[in-house]
């Protein structure tokens, strides 16, 4: 019984659901597509390896190396996105047209665990640019680490392109939509229940019983008006009543 009340909740009240949900994803459709710049990504991957300084001759790879190179990802990640390599980035490369506040916004720096490898992603509202940024990064990093660390280890797997043309990652128009359809029937439906729970009038006989404890006797039916005349209303009335036809109303 409680199933059915809900239902009832919902069917009455299931076009003020149907509005929300239909205002919502028009008006998050419309902004994404027409307010909401596209963001691209590229990356650049560089591999922290042997020090260009180690023995050339030495073939056999060195375990206890490789760990230590895998540990220093670690300062380096924290390095590359210091300041001083921010701006260092835009002084060297003032075509980029970006401070060194929105330049470390727009990067970001991962490693796969256990790997000596590093990748340098950068998001930009233009591909090109995004691409010119990840390559920018790359080389002042290692010009960095030679300065501060005193080490040539790091050496560039592959460069972004330029001119590759890439998806825009952001924003996803039919995730936004799907997220705001469901958000949007959620509230629509506790709308309808808080409403349900504020209107105070008398509708139905269940109504009666439950405000006032009494069954109830009889009801008066709803007469539709009607275009046919006062015949048409008399004739009406009488089926309403259940009277017959030799019992005249006046109109």
């Amino acid at each position: 019984m409680e199933l059915q009340r809900y239902w009832s909740i919902v069917r009455k009240k299931l076009w003020l659901i149907a509005l929300m949900v239909i205002v919502s994803c028009t008006l998050v459709g419309y902004y994404t597509s027409h307010f909401v710049k596209p963001q691209y990504e590229a990356s650049t991957k560089l591999i922290v390896g042997q020090s260009k300084e180690a023995d050339p001759n030495k073939s056999i790879i060195d375990v206890g190396s490789i760990n230590s190179n895998i540990l220093l990802i670690k300062t380096y990640k924290e390095i590359i996105r210091t300041p001083r390599v921010m701006e260092k980035v835009v002084k060297e490369h003032p075509e980029l047209g970006v401070s060194a506040g929105e330049l470390a916004s727009k990067v970001s720096v991962s490693s796969i665990n256990e790997t000596q490898v590093m990748t340098i992603t950068v998001r930009d509202t233009s591909s090109e640019r995004a691409a010119n940024i990840a390559n920018a990064m790359s080389e002042v990093f290692r010009q960095e680490i030679r300065t501060l660390m005193k080490l040539d280890n790091i050496a560039v797997l592959n460069l972004a392109d330029p001119t590759q043309h890439r998806s825009q990652v952001s924003p996803n128009p039919a995730m936004n939509i799907m997220v705001t359809f469901v958000l949007a029937l959620m509230a629509g439906v506790v709308a309808a229940f808080i409403l349900d729970q504020l209107d105070d009038t008398v509708k139905t006989e269940e109504d009666v019983q439950a405000q006032f404890g009494i069954p109830v006797l009889a009801d008066i039916p709803k007469i539709k008006r009607s275009v046919k005349g006062a015949s048409g209303h008399n004739a009406q009335m009488k089926q309403l009543s259940g009277r017959k036809s030799n019992v005249s109303l006046d109109a």
